[in-house]
């Protein structure tokens, strides 16, 4: 399908955060009542920068993996960071005491870590290469359970009660948290190409899955909603050669929705982008600037005027392609009202 365009590129200059990490940058999380960031990255560190509503910014802590830093979340109150890695374990991070612990193990490296808050209390869930998921009570050095995947888990996404799993070779398990144990539904991808990243709509009742091949579908769980699913394509580069349009592809890095306008979400890419989106009206309501490299991840903000994203060699052409010298930034940039509110179809008084 065909997205609607509103607007151009941003003129605005971003800030950028002091002190980046010095490998690849995989994974970015604000703190859900505090203006703190986690950032996971490859050179086996995760760190906490404190982001003011100006754009200021400075480092606060840094706590340690034994391998690269594949995913982070915080839990519901903010004081602990959960992180897998590629030495196959999670942590627990404590913000407040500087204290670090293992709390879970796989049999592969632990790509997606996801905190769970329900009515019986908070859970961590963690997606390996392995090919599981495993739910973890951090009173408990056991796993509560252990799900099979059907191949490696790429991307993991909860909105209670969704949780969304994207795996090697297309496969799409969701879940309803209140039965955990068995996946509601399991499906290929929409998407022809494989699965980059999973994010699940706040509202619980869909997801938005995003490829190797610049596409976008978003997808509502009640079947009775089916007709609001569609596909659309992103971070392309047209370029005329010999008179003939050819299209330059590159992967979805990353997508995020808004927490107040949930409506809005961003996605990140392997052509240096990121754009904002509006899903129900299907439009395109920002790009900002073109970075010097792949944007690896992209998050807002707990009240959505800040939106992070990191600029690093996202690995999308494997490791020939890696160049001493690569940029590792994170960016920070202020979300205007304009940029990520709902565009009327219409204009107003027809």
């Amino acid at each position: 399908m065909s997205i609607n365009h509103t607007t151009g590129i941003s003129s605005s200059k971003d800030a950028e955060i002091a002190e980046p990490p010095a490998d690849s940058i995989s994974s970015l999380c604000f703190s859900p009542n505090a203006d703190l960031l986690a950032v996971g990255s490859w050179d086996n560190y995760i760190r906490v920068y404190e982001v003011a509503s100006n754009l200021m910014s400075r480092g606060v802590a840094m706590s340690a993996h034994q391998g690269p830093v594949l995913g982070v979340c915080w839990n519901k109150d903010g004081t602990r960071i959960l992180s897998g890695g590629a030495d196959n374990l999670a942590r627990v991070f404590d913000v407040q005491t500087g204290q670090s612990s293992q709390v879970a193990a796989h049999d592969a490296p632990v790509k997606s870590v996801r905190w769970i808050e329900s009515h019986q209390g908070g859970i961590l869930v963690t997606g390996s290469w392995d090919k599981t998921v495993k739910y973890w009570d951090l009173r408990s050095p056991h796993p509560a359970g252990i799900v099979p995947l059907p191949e490696r888990c790429y991307s993991l996404d909860a909105a209670y009660p969704l949780m969304v799993v994207g795996t090697a070779d297309r496969h799409i398990q969701s879940f309803d948290l209140r039965n955990p144990m068995s996946p509601l539904i399991s499906s290929l991808s929409p998407l022809k190409w494989q699965t980059r990243v999973v994010s699940c709509f706040y509202s619980g009742t869909g997801f938005a899955v995003g490829s190797i091949e610049g596409r976008v579908a978003m997808h509502h769980m009640d079947q009775t909603n089916a007709a609001n699913n569609y596909t659309f394509r992103c971070h392309r580069q047209d370029t005329k050669q010999n008179t003939v349009m050819e299209s330059q592809v590159y992967a979805v890095n990353d997508i995020t929705f808004h927490p107040v306008h949930q409506g809005t979400f961003a996605t990140c890419g392997s052509d240096g982008t990121v754009t904002f989106w509006e899903k129900d009206s299907r439009t395109r309501l920002k790009s900002l600037e073109p970075c010097p490299g792949p944007v690896t991840s992209v998050r807002f903000n707990r009240n959505g005027t800040v939106l992070a994203y990191a600029v690093s060699y996202d690995w999308s052409r494997g490791y020939s392609y890696m160049k001493t010298g690569y940029p590792n930034k994170i960016m920070l940039h202020t979300c205007l009202d304009a940029e990520v509110q709902r565009k009327s179809r219409f204009p107003k008084g027809r």
